[in-house]
């Protein structure tokens, strides 16, 4: 198990994790200063810094298991001038912070330099297939998924009322998502899908 931890790949595959789920807090911190919000730079989340937005338990989670997650940032939508609007806005702005960074690290695959380059080109694999991961994760309307807070800040009121009790069965939901072998090997499925679509497999 230790051997494990300590091989190149494993070392790899968790730095570009831990720098996803910064970068991933960090556009939602970044989004929601933009919209008004003044919350996420007082308390020091505006900043790419991952001691800022580390949570202990999921960083031992990353260690253990094939999974992880960081500290959320708190909002506080009255700052906004549309507060649901606004919290859509930053519920999505994670995912799509890691869709920019899965596009970004498909594209300089096919750089020439990179092209001839086994390092390069692993580094950027692992960086694409991780956060196309992030993105089909997060958007997944589950709570406290950032999906599911962007379509519960725009569902009418009374359909949020009714759907409140969610909230407290999204997290056994997401584990069965990890924990249940067949749902487990659905997703990776769909994650390996999106990224044999891009590399036109």
């Amino acid at each position: 198990m230790l051997a494990s931890w300590l091989s190149p790949v494993w070392i790899l595959r968790f730095a570009i994790v831990l720098a996803s789920l910064v970068l991933h807090e960090f556009a939602h911190a970044a989004m929601a200063t933009w919209l008004g919000d003044s919350t996420p730079r007082r308390q020091g989340r505006l900043t790419l810094n991952p001691a800022a937005h580390l949570d202990l338990t999921g960083l031992i989670a990353m260690l253990v298991a094939p999974v992880g997650w960081a500290r959320p940032v708190e909002i506080h939508p009255g700052a906004f001038r549309r507060p649901r609007a606004g919290m859509a806005w930053v519920a999505l702005a994670g995912p799509m912070a890691n869709a920019v960074l899965a596009a970004l690290s498909f594209a300089a695959q096919s750089i020439p330099v990179v092209s001839t380059s086994g390092a390069l080109q692993q580094v950027l694999g692992l960086a694409f297939e991780v956060n196309v991961a992030l993105v089909l994760l997060n958007i997944l309307p589950i709570p406290p998924l950032d999906g599911w807070r962007a379509l519960y800040a725009i569902l009418p009121v009374r359909w949020r009322l009714s759907l409140a009790w969610m909230d407290g069965y999204g997290p056994w939901l997401l584990l069965l998502i990890f924990l249940l072998p067949s749902a487990n090997r659905a997703f990776s499925d769909l994650v390996y899908a999106v990224m044999s679509y891009c590399y036109g497999t």
